[in-house]
């Protein structure tokens, strides 16, 4: 009896079990189903792009953020105010050329006729400025030499540790018309500072030629000069 009802059982439900086959096989083949996802190979998607990349997966261009920039802005200008300053001594590295920190010599030249050249070569270890022109005085003159105002440069004299700046001296009138004259044996020099005739530092007493020096009243000197063929052009 038993297996008699089992059978009806089995033929009862029978297309039932059909049916929901069918509609499995259907939902499967029209991509609403599930399917059994141990029977079938896995799908590889695309990987995400990862931070810094396109999706492509090359590099992404970055910009710098606003605090970024501002670091960079003032590293080039700092680099920039670098480059300048290595161009042209800070201020606080100069100093005035006198009697201290140069050596100083004056000798009579053959040409232009009746002049002298005083060089004063930086022997310090700072940049140093030759200002305006020198003062001179020689023995004990109670006058000093003007300066010719047509030889004054467009900037100071600068001159680095161990260059030279140098002043032409007309010591008389070639003419004889200059009056006054004298033989001179000490030559003092003075310096000036910042401004005109202000109080440079120390003087230089460089040596003269044994004999002496002529002078008369057309004694003139120029403005300091960074080469020596300036000074003596004039």
């Amino acid at each position: 009896m038993r297996t008699l009802h089992t059978r009806r059982t089995a033929r009862l439900f029978a297309p039932a079990i059909a049916a929901l086959a069918a509609l499995s096989l259907t939902a499967c083949e029209d991509g609403t189903g599930t399917k059994d996802e141990g029977a079938s190979a896995p799908v590889s998607s695309p990987a995400a792009a990862q931070p810094g990349e396109t999706d492509t997966g090359r590099p992404a261009a970055t910009t710098p953020a606003p605090d970024e920039k501002a670091g960079q802005t003032q590293g080039n200008d700092k680099a920039a105010q670098g480059d300048a300053g290595a161009s042209a001594p800070a201020a606080e590295n100069r100093v005035l050329c006198n009697g201290s920190n140069t050596k100083v010599t004056a000798q009579p030249v053959p040409r232009p006729l009746n002049h002298m050249l005083i060089t004063v070569t930086n022997t310090g270890n700072k940049v140093c400025d030759l200002t305006y022109y020198p003062v001179l005085r020689f023995d004990e003159m109670q006058w000093a030499p003007t300066a010719a105002k047509d030889t004054q440069p467009q900037a100071v004299t600068t001159l680095a540790p161990g260059e030279s700046g140098y002043a032409g001296v007309l010591l008389a009138a070639a003419d004889g018309s200059g009056d006054g004259g004298a033989t001179a044996e000490k030559l003092t020099v003075a310096f000036q500072g910042r401004t005109p005739n202000s109080d440079g530092g120390a003087t230089a007493t460089p040596p003269l030629p044994a004999k002496g020096v002529y002078y008369d009243s057309s004694l003139t000197v120029t403005y300091w000069q960074q080469s020596m063929d300036d000074a003596l052009a004039w």
